[in-house]
This record gives C-alpha cells, structure tokens and sequence, in this order.
C-alpha cells in the first residue's frame, strides 16, 4: 500500500532553472517513486510582475533536457496556458481569503517596505496596523494574517516525525492579499495543495518557515487535511563563494550550461559533487538511495 498519493515540483517561472531547482525535483521524485505517489508539475505563475512566458518554456525545456518526469500537470506551453495556468484557480483563492476575511482573522495594512523595515532594521512587521481598522476595500491596502512572531505551530517532517516549528520573525502577521488585491504565495501554495490533494510536500530548507506559515493558515480554511501533510526540507545547494543559489543569477542555469556544450550527465554529475557525493550517478535513476 501506498504512504502517500501525490507529491509535487512547484518552480516559479521568475527566472531560468538552476542546479538547486533540479536537485529539488530529484530529491522529490525518489521520495515520491520509494513511497508510491504520483508526481505533479505546478507552475507558480501568479506573480505577473516576475512572470515571464521564456521561463515557463525553460522549465518544459530543462525537464525535458534531463528527462525529468512529472505524472501529472502541463505537459507544454501551450497545456499549460490553456489547462494549468493559477489564473485559472483565481475563483479559489478568492473563496479562500473571503472564508480568512469572515472569520476575522485578518486585518487591513498600508504599510510599505520601506516603512516596516525603518520600524524594524530585520524586516519584520511590528503589528503597526493591527487595531487601526483601515476598510479592507481601501486602494493599496495587503491583508495580513493575524500570526504571532516565534508562535508554535506543529507538523510532520519526514525523517524526524513530528516537530515544534516557530514562526519565523520575518513572517510575523504576513500576506494573505498583496496591494495589488492578488493573492500571495502563502495563501495560493496552501490552496493549490489542498486543491490538488498533495499529501507530501518537498521543499529546500529556506521555506521552512513558509512551512509553518502554511501549516497555520491551514486551520482558518474548511475540509482540508494540510496539517496532516508530510514534509521534506531537503539541504540547499550553494554556488562559488558559498552563496545561496539564485534565478536572478544565471551562472548555474541549465539553459546556460546547455549553451556551454554541458551534456545533461556533466549536469547531474555537477549536482551530486555539490551535494558532496562520492559517486557520480549520470541520469535520474542513479541518484535513489542518494538523495534522501
């Protein structure tokens, strides 16, 4: 029998894959293949300001390249646009923070960035517009969730079993609706998992928090089983100098090593030098047993 039903590879189309994205599918197709569930493609495309339709063509592109497989999802740009795209589910998420917005967990900001970060030099929110009762309907206003700095909120991690996780400072009373009045990405991940039925989450370490943030917000929605998830946060890979890996940095891109003449085994021999691997797997299936 099956542990889990579905897993999925969630990339933003915000800029050209990297390595660390394709360590991140690797590691979630194993995890998915030991444990019997499916693989589903979602592309977080939702932020129109980073959009770009080049990108979405790189993942199609690089997945391709490396024959990466996904079970489920878009299978080309022109699937993606008509079948996957998230503005398709914009009804959804709307549903969702009018459910958030009735319960009275949620509050009206004006705040900018600029004004957070000279309240509080880390960037984190010091809950200014919290009893000021600015009308959700106000031009340029975020919805914030009402979510407590270092809050305990439980979850299950794959290797670890349950766990305590502390919502991180950064993340304190955070963004349920930008001022744009779209959805943020806390809210539309936790809705597309729910909505899809994933059941086992597999991200890098840096979206622990986002985790926890999840995790919470997940309580305030009705019939779901989010917190009964299961999660991965699998170690980040890092470039030359130790700096976390970036899209906006395309130094460890597929498509520009692909323009280098990098075949696609120099490719995953290059990940698993940088994950510290003695062996050298050449192709996907090289890697089980490796990665979790």
């Amino acid at each position: 029998m099956s542990e889990f039903k579905l897993t999925r590879f969630a990339p933003t189309p915000s800029g050209f894959l990297h390595i660390g994205n394709i360590y991140s599918f690797i590691s979630t197709h194993h995890l998915a293949k030991k444990n019997g569930a499916k693989v589903l493609l979602r592309i977080d495309d939702l932020d129109r300001e980073r959009y770009k339709p080049r990108f979405v063509q790189d993942i199609f592109d690089s997945l391709d390249f490396l024959e990466l497989p996904s079970d489920q999802g878009p299978r080309d740009m022109a699937d993606f646009e008509q079948n996957h795209t998230q503005i398709h589910r914009l009804p959804l998420y709307n549903k969702a923070l009018e459910e958030l917005r009735n319960k009275k967990v949620l509050f009206a900001c004006d705040c900018s960035r600029k004004k957070i970060e000279k309240m509080n030099p880390k960037g984190y929110y010091t809950g200014f517009c919290l009893r000021r009762n600015l009308p959700f309907d106000q031009a340029e206003i975020t919805w914030r969730i009402k979510a407590k700095m270092h809050m305990d909120v439980p979850f299950k991690e794959l290797n670890l079993g349950m766990v305590n996780g502390k919502l991180p400072g950064i993340l304190t009373d955070f963004v349920v609706r930008k001022k744009d009045a779209m959805p943020s990405y806390q809210l539309t991940s936790l809705v597309d998992d729910i909505h899809y039925g994933v059941d086992l989450i597999v991200r890098g370490k840096d979206l622990w928090g986002s985790t926890i943030a999840q995790v919470f917000l997940s309580k305030f929605l009705p019939e779901n089983t989010f917190a009964q998830n299961t999660f991965h946060h699998h170690p980040l890979l890092h470039g030359p100098n130790n700096q976390k890996l970036s899209k906006s940095s395309d130094v460890t891109s597929i498509q520009l090593l692909r323009k280098t003449g990098k075949k696609k085994e120099e490719i995953y021999g290059m990940i698993a030098e940088a994950i510290g691997l003695e062996q050298r797997p050449k192709n996907l299936e090289e890697f089980g047993g490796l990665v979790l």
